[in-house]
């Protein structure tokens, strides 16, 4: 069992920058990828960006250029820096992770944190 806490969002002007984090806690030993989702009103949750045990990172279009996804494997969390915010990439991020023999099915997720881009 792994609790992942996710925090760092907000509100911030388009062109501006947040940094969330994911903090785990549990059997993390047994993680091996973890992503970034977000969901906007009335959208299907999407992929922003991954990342798997050995370092490899993927990032949804609408992230490349802007968002970099980075953990720390000593503090047991997760990042998304995102920078150059635009009032589209408004949504609640979600932090998962998946386990070693374990389909994604089985994944943990965060309670969510709301990050809202506005002037």
């Amino acid at each position: 069992q792994v609790q992942l806490v996710e925090s760092g969002g907000g509100l911030v002007e388009p062109g501006g920058s947040l940094r969330l984090s994911c903090a785990a806690s549990g059997n993390i030993r047994s993680i091996y990828y973890m992503a970034w989702y977000r969901q906007a009103p009335g959208k299907q949750r999407e992929l922003v960006a991954n990342i798997i045990s050995g370092g490899s990172t993927n990032y949804a279009d609408s992230a490349k250029g802007r968002f970099t996804i980075s953990r720390d494997n000593a503090k047991h969390t997760l990042y998304l820096q995102m920078n150059s915010l635009e009032p589209e990439d408004t949504a609640v991020y979600y932090c998962t992770a998946e386990f070693n023999g374990l389909g994604p099915q089985f994944a943990s997720w965060g309670q969510g944190t709301q990050v809202t881009v506005s002037s």
